[in-house]
């Protein structure tokens, strides 16, 4: 009777821990989404992976965050504040924990200098291999794009990110070479990377 009592314990606190796991995984993801919208650059580097922000140096991750946000040829903005995430499942690989996240975001970027429609044209196929889509807008009133993604973050929980969900943005090049470089091919397998 003693262990079928123990079982059941067993089990309702592995379920609470997943589902204490799978609410804060939510809950950074959505503040992560939010920093992004607002361009709070500190708290995306908050919420990143904290080893790759140590490799790149904080600043220098601060810098390169605010030139894909902003630079000498355009302005980009999240068009909206909320947007559903796709959570993938939880996976454990080893002491660590992983989750592949995607959401679909509407962008605009405004370009600085006005864009004739041979540029316009350069851009657009710029943007759609920029942002791996087919559904990009000029919009020439505006002088600038639409652009509909899917962006992919992989989360991780582990030794490194002292009890919190950190993430890893693949949108941007770096961020994805340096998870390859600190992961190892079993967790890229397992993940479908």
């Amino acid at each position: 009777m003693k262990l079928k009592h123990l079982s059941i314990l067993f089990f309702f606190v592995v379920v609470n821990a997943y589902s204490q796991s799978a609410t804060t995984l939510k809950s950074a993801m959505q503040q992560l989404y939010e920093a992004n919208y607002l361009m709070d650059f500190e708290t995306i580097a908050q919420l990143s992976y904290p080893n790759m922000v140590e490799k790149t140096g904080k600043e220098a991750f601060l810098e390169q965050t605010e030139q894909f946000y902003e630079n000498d040829t355009y302005r980009q903005r999240y068009q909206l504040q909320t947007v559903p995430f796709q959570f993938g499942p939880i996976t454990k690989i080893g002491n660590q924990w992983f989750c592949v996240v995607t959401v679909r975001i509407p962008k605009r970027y405004f370009f600085e200098a006005k864009l004739s429609e041979e540029k316009a044209l350069e851009k657009k196929t710029w943007l759609q291999e920029m942002n791996q889509t087919k559904d990009v807008t000029f919009e020439p009133n505006r002088n600038s794009f639409n652009v509909k993604m899917i962006a992919t973050f992989i989360a991780v929980y582990n030794e490194n990110t002292n009890g919190n969900w950190r993430f890893f943005n693949f949108d941007f090049t770096e961020q994805k070479t340096t998870f390859e470089q600190l992961f190892d091919e079993t967790v890229i397998k397992q993940l479908k990377l």
